[in-house]
């Protein structure tokens, strides 16, 4: 396996492709958005240049794993010739089911379909192709080049060869691939989740302000980021789709999104990606917390 298209130039979709380029894949990078694809390849080239600075990599590595991603707006093209079509789109499952329709006219018939979905039920996404045994989850960790691990989930259909040979791809490209049922959320986010959500609840409930919960965490329980601050990082609106999804998965109240999640999501604050959510990420205020008051 050598031909990988990746679908959404977006941070996970960039990071991806970044990563099977520099480990010596051919990569197609595809996105409706010409914005988009070339904002995400100078988001891997800084990314690159990071990696010569720190002597990490070499600019020879740098200029051959630019050289092995070509950008499409054309899915037909782009997914030609290619062995594992690897979806990074925006957590919808509507977009996805989409998609993976296309993708099961366009594709041969052996072509592994792997999606990077947080939550969404692998086993839902494979209806959408007549080969459902082909399809896969790879949840990639961001940021996806530094990061090592890699849900690998396997749907209802999903054959022993196609889950055996992601892993061993995983590992080709220098990560740590772990094998999870599929079931809402995870493994990852469905820990992760509910712990983000009850530091929301917490800050709702006044019980402590934004800096106090996350410096509880990262000096009393050795998180490197805060809940609060990990949530403006991987986006607000993620974090409640995910809780959304798990949620109607499982008729649970513990995953039912805090109100304040919703009103700011609402309001979008969506936080690193719009500037501001519980910091602010403006060029002069380089992530303070915000100062106005969370409260009911």
């Amino acid at each position: 396996m050598k031909n990988i298209a990746v679908i959404g130039a977006g941070t996970m979709g960039n990071g991806i492709a970044h990563t099977f380029a520099q480990n010596g894949y051919k990569v197609n990078l595809i996105d409706i958005s010409e914005e988009s694809l070339k904002k995400g390849l100078l988001t891997i080239e800084k990314n690159l240049d990071r990696m010569v600075a720190k002597e990490k990599i070499s600019e020879a590595d740098k200029n051959a794993t630019l050289e092995n991603i070509t950008t499409h707006t054309v899915m037909q093209n782009g997914v030609k010739n290619v062995e594992l079509v690897v979806e990074a789109a925006t957590e919808n499952e509507g977009l996805k089911l989409k998609i993976f329709k296309d993708l099961n006219s366009l594709c041969g018939s052996e072509t592994i379909l792997a999606t990077n979905t947080s939550s969404i039920s692998i086993t839902k996404i494979a209806t959408a192709v007549e080969n459902p045994e082909r399809v896969i989850g790879m949840h990639f960790m961001n940021p996806v080049p530094i990061m090592k691990l890699v849900e690998v989930i396997k749907g209802y259909n999903t054959s022993q060869q196609v889950l055996e040979t992601i892993f061993s791809l995983s590992e080709a490209i220098g990560k740590v691939p772990v094998e999870v049922n599929d079931y809402p959320g995870f493994i990852a986010n469905r820990i992760l989740m509910p712990m983000i959500n009850e530091a929301i609840e917490s800050l709702y409930n006044g019980v402590a302000g934004v800096y106090e919960i996350d410096t509880v965490m990262k000096l009393g329980m050795a998180h490197p980021m805060g809940p609060l601050q990990l949530a403006d990082f991987i986006g607000l609106d993620v974090c409640l789709s995910i809780l959304n999804v798990m949620y109607d998965g499982f008729r649970n109240p513990k995953y039912a999104p805090c109100p304040l999640l919703v009103n700011m999501v609402t309001a979008g604050k969506l936080g690193v990606k719009s500037g501001e959510g519980f910091y602010d990420y403006s060029e002069n205020r380089k992530a303070e917390v915000v100062a106005k008051q969370f409260k009911k």
